[in-house]
C-alpha cells in the first residue's frame, strides 16, 4: 500500500510546513536527501505540548508528543517532495525529549515517532535513531526531532 493511501486510512491529516522562527527553511533537498529542520509537536488545533517529560508529563503523553511531531514532520516533507510516496527510506531520526536529569526513558518516549513511520512506510520507515534528554527545548516544548529521508526522482 502507497504512503499516500495509509494515511488515508489512518485518517491522517497533514498540516502545511510551520513558518521558520528564525533563519532557516522547515527543509533542504541534496540530490536524494532531505534533511527536515526540528520540529515540535503543535497539535492540528494549534496547541502545543510543552513541559518536561517525567514530572510535567508522563511517559505516554511523551509518546503521543512525538506522533504529532512526526506528522509535521511528513507535512513539511511533502510540502517540499510533493507526495510521500516518493520516499524510498527514511534514513535518520534525531529525538530529543525536555526531561529532567533523572529521566531515563527517552527511547520510549520517541517510539510515538518511530512506530507512526513504520505504519505509514512500512519497512521504507524503519530507521537509524538516536533519543537523547535535554535539559530544555525551545518554547519548553515537550519533543523536538529532526529526521532524514531519502527519496526517489
Amino acid at each position: 500500500m502507497s504512503a499516500e493511501a495509509r494515511l488515508k486510512e489512518l485518517g491522517l491529516e497533514l498540516p502545511a510546513s510551520a513558518a521558520p522562527v528564525g533563519n532557516y527553511v522547515p527543509a533542504v533537498r541534496t540530490g536524494n536527501l532531505v534533511f527536515l529542520s526540528g520540529h515540535g509537536p503543535v497539535g492540528k488545533d494549534g496547541t502545543v505540548a510543552t513541559g518536561k517529560v517525567g514530572s510535567d508529563l508522563t511517559v505516554e503523553q511523551g509518546y503521543e508528543a512525538a506522533k504529532i511531531v512526526a506528522v509535521g514532520l511528513l507535512g513539511s516533507l511533502k510540502d517540499l517532495i510533493g507526495s510521500l510516496d516518493k520516499v524510498s527510506r527514511v534514513v535518520k531520526l534525531l529525538g530529543m525529549v525536555n526531561c529532567d536529569a533523572s529521566f531515563f526513558d527517552q527511547p520510549q518516549v520517541i517510539n510515538g515517532a518511530s512506530d507512526l513511520l513504520v505504519e505509514v512506510f512500512g519497512d521504507k520507515g524503519k530507521h537509524a535513531r538516536s533519543a537523547v534528554g535535554m535539559n530544555s527545548l525551545p518554547f519548553n516544548i515537550a519533543v523536538e526531532i529532526e529526521m532524514i529521508v531519502e527519496v526517489e526522482d
